[in-house]
Order: structure tokens, then C-alpha cells, then sequence
């Protein structure tokens, strides 16, 4: 099924008002943020688009693909679902080995070449998490960030779906601008649910959510695109001092100024381009 543009279609908020935003578009190839303090509903929003929702959940919105109810096989046939949803919670039911678990995947997507796809998923997967993933260690063994990687790897290369939803991803110690890097080279819809600013700012526009409603979609303005290149120098710092915790380092004064003192040249010659 080839997708152009899904629409989300506004119903009501938790005080039984419409939503202030009666709906949005996502066009292929956009990437989108989902923002709002714990609570707002935007769980909530991801996970109708997820269900094709048809006012049949508590929201009452109405989920479109090119501009007309999704068919029946979207729902009844899992291979033919054209949504990816990577949640929080990444419970496995397959203790099979991560190689034979992707392997499994692509013959039922039918590529020609598994084993080529295979090992591009787990590259893809290596450059999103510090962890790098052991192809014969089961996939129950993964820790949290390295199942997330692997799904969204998965996802994207094997699953090859066109409508992605990812739920915090940085919660889960993947390096976000790498992801989002990498993301971009596919032309797919993208829908990021975050509290992280560099990913809200990176995105094409971030959707507002409160009290379970919709408010508005705001487009990044470039000044703010800006600002998102300018903060990666804040976020290596504190990715370099989380590595030094996990690698089981003292963090002196001395080392801690040197990284500060790198931050702030990268800052000085992102403000100086």
C-alpha cells in the first residue's frame, strides 16, 4: 500500500470538549514530535494512530491514510500493517537468539537476501546504542537500550515500515542525534512522543498535547533549529560523563572542566558559523 500522508482527525479531550486542534496531516517523509507534560495525552495520541482509530476509543478520533479509512487487512493482517509502535515496555515472549529472531522476520517479509538485510539491521542497531548487541545472545538477555535499538533497527530495515512511532526513545540510552541522523535517510512518517528539546527541536513541527487534547502544531522555525545545533555541545558533554559513570570512572574537577571547556568551543564556533 503505498502512503502518501496519514490525517488525524480531532475528537475530544478529557473534559469532554473538542480538541483546540481539529486535526493535523503528516505527509511521508515528515518527522514529528508529540510534546507535553506527564499526563497530556500523548501516550495516548500515538497509540490511536497505532489502532487506526475510527472514533472508537476514548478520544473519539478518526485515523485516515491518503484521506480514507484504512481497509480491513491494515488491522486483520499483521504484515500488512503499515505502522511500527516502539514503546516503553519491550517484553519479549522469544528467548531465540537475536540473530535467528531478525533472520526469522526477514523470510517472513520475503527479502531476497536475509542475511544481508540481517546484518544491516544490527549495523543500524549498533549506531543507536553504546551497548553493542551480541547476535547469539538471546533476545531476552538485551538490556533495555539495546531492545529498543533493535526495533527500531528492525522496523525500519526488515519491517520496512512506513509510519513509525517512537515512544521516549531516550529513555533508553540511545543516542538521539545519531537516530535521528540515521532516521532521516528513509522516506518515512516519523512521530517522536518526547520531553527531550534537541529531538522536539529537530523535528519538522512538534504537536502541543494537554489534558488529553490537541492544541496546536507548531512548525520549527530555523532560529530554533539553530538552537538545537547549538545544545549537541551540552548534550556530548553529558553523554561523556554518563559513559565515564557506566565504565565505573571517577569523575574529577580537572576532567570535568576540560569537557565543559569543549562544550563551550563547540558552542563558540556553532555561534561564530
Amino acid at each position: 500500500m503505498d502512503i502518501e500522508r496519514i490525517t488525524v482527525i480531532g475528537g475530544r479531550g478529557r473534559s469532554g470538549d473538542r480538541e483546540p486542534l481539529e486535526g493535523l496531516d503528516l505527509e511521508m517523509g515528515a518527522v514529528i514530535s508529540i510534546v507535553g507534560p506527564t499526563g497530556s495525552g500523548k501516550t495516548a495520541l500515538i497509540n490511536d494512530i497505532g489502532l487506526f482509530a475510527n472514533r472508537n476509543t476514548p478520544s473519539l478520533r478518526q485515523i485516515l491514510i491518503n484521506g480514507s479509512t484504512p481497509p480491513e487487512d491494515c488491522l486483520d493482517d499483521p504484515s500488512r500493517n503499515p505502522i511500527a509502535l516502539i514503546t516503553q515496555h519491550t517484553t519479549f515472549l522469544s528467548d531465540l537468539p537475536v540473530h535467528r529472531f531478525l533472520s526469522l522476520h526477514a523470510r517472513i517479509r520475503k527479502h531476497p537476501r536475509p542475511a544481508d538485510v540481517v546484518e544491516e539491521t544490527i549495523d543500524f542497531a549498533n549506531q543507536l546504542t553504546g551497548e553493542p548487541v551480541v547476535v547469539d545472545v538471546a533476545m531476552t538477555e538485551l538490556s533495555g537500550g539495546q531492545t529498543r535499538a533493535l526495533l527500531i533497527a528492525d522496523a525500519v530495515v526488515i519491517g520496512n515500515a512506513p509510519i513509525i512511532l517512537l515512544d521516549e526513545i531516550e529513555n533508553a540510552g540511545i543516542d538521539r542525534t545519531r537516530a535521528l541522523e540515521l532516521l532521516r535517510r528513509y522516506r518515512k512518517i516519523f512521530v517522536f512522543v518526547t520531553h527531550d528539546p534537541r529531538i522536539a527541536l529537530l523535528s519538522d513541527s512538534r504537536l502541543i498535547m494537554h489534558t488529553g487534547a490537541m492544541q496546536a502544531q507548531l512548525l520549527t522555525s530555523p532560529e530554533e533549529r539553530g538552537m538545537a545545533e547549538r545544545i549537541r555541545a551540552v548534550d556530548d558533554l553529558l553523554l561523556e560523563l554518563r559513559e565515564r559513570i557506566r565504565a565505573g570512572d571517577r569523575v574529577a574537577f580537572e576532567a570535568l572542566g576540560e569537557a565543559i571547556a569543549r562544550a563551550r568551543s563547540a558552542l563558540s564556533k556553532e555561534e561564530g558559523s
